[in-house]
């Protein structure tokens, strides 16, 4: 990481960690549920001195605030506010976007979103899609609903080792810094994980959409990374994505799980390959066309506060 910067968004702090900050080109990465935007320190250092990696803590996770409203900001709907606000301080008019898990279908809510759909010029999402393993999202839910402590370092690297071993995370050093980066210390000594414990209420809070319908709406062009053996990202809903982008591009991971670090040549070269295709931006249209006139109040409000906080 050569940049950290602390942006406030309403009452939360988010942090966001980049790479090469003077590069030409600029990548938006964003985490899966509960990890960080520290993950992809691999993937910058691969993609090269070309790429400024922007990447979000999302609330409640690494480095950023944790909500005291955990009910209203820990959801899809604040993470695309959220969103949208980095963008806009970063003047990102229009982005190519790297999700993995929640990262990934968090990039699918704006791509799909009439509104937003035109910042994204390229999508690309790390083993997760449009539907998915109802047992895997259960597995997922029952972990990260309790809160884990761990009487000393070691155990919770060895927890974490087993938790994420189908990452492909390989070598010694790797996996200390996976631990480095994932602990925080509480004040009985003991240790627990580095995110807010209360992010698992999204799975009660949230409201469940019809994502087939989101998918069916993106217009950019699309690239889905697989774990072979991912228990998120079912292999039979590939096809079913390809039908409504028949030009979707996908890379299944060998010997991999939920989901791909994306820290190797074999993983990084592919996505550098989808990057560098031409991305056609879309016709300019007027977002607020088919805006009531309550959210054309709503959006404009909104840009007045975003000009004068």
């Amino acid at each position: 990481m050569d940049a950290l910067e602390f942006v406030r968004i309403r009452e939360l702090e988010v942090a966001v960690r980049i790479w090469n900050p003077n590069a030409p080109r600029t990548l938006i990465v964003w985490h899966g549920f509960a990890r960080h935007g520290g993950d992809f320190s691999a993937l910058a250092r691969e993609l090269g001195s070309e790429w400024r990696i922007i990447a979000p803590d999302t609330p409640g996770r690494g480095l950023s605030s944790w909500s005291l409203f955990p009910a209203h900001d820990y959801l899809y709907s604040h993470y695309v506010t959220v969103a949208i606000a980095l963008l806009d301080h970063f003047e990102l008019d229009y982005i190519d976007w790297l999700g993995t898990s929640m990262g990934g279908l968090l990039g699918m809510l704006i791509a799909a979103d009439p509104q937003h759909s035109g910042r994204i010029s390229r999508l690309i999402l790390n083993d997760v899609g449009p539907e998915l393993n109802t047992q895997g999202l259960i597995g997922l839910s029952s972990y990260f609903g309790v809160t884990h402590r761990f009487s000393t370092f070691s155990e919770l690297q060895q927890e974490l080792n087993q938790h994420y071993a189908s990452f492909g995370i390989t070598g010694e050093s790797a996996r200390r810094e996976l631990a480095l980066n994932s602990a925080r210390r509480l004040p009985d000594g003991s240790w627990t994980y580095h995110f807010d414990p209360r992010i698992g209420e999204q799975f009660v809070h949230d409201t469940p959409r019809d994502m087939w319908a989101d998918w069916a709406n993106i217009r950019c062009p699309v690239m889905v990374i697989r774990g072979e053996e991912s228990t998120l990202l079912d292999p039979e809903t590939l096809p079913r994505m390809a039908e409504a982008h028949p030009q979707l591009v996908t890379l299944t991971v060998p010997d991999c799980g939920h989901a791909p670090m994306l820290d190797k040549p074999a993983q990084v070269d592919p996505i550098h390959d989808f990057l560098n295709r031409p991305a056609p931006r879309p016709t300019s249209v007027d977002k607020t066309q088919n805006a009531s006139a309550w959210q054309r109040a709503v959006q404009w409000l909104a840009q007045q506060w975003r000009r004068w906080k």
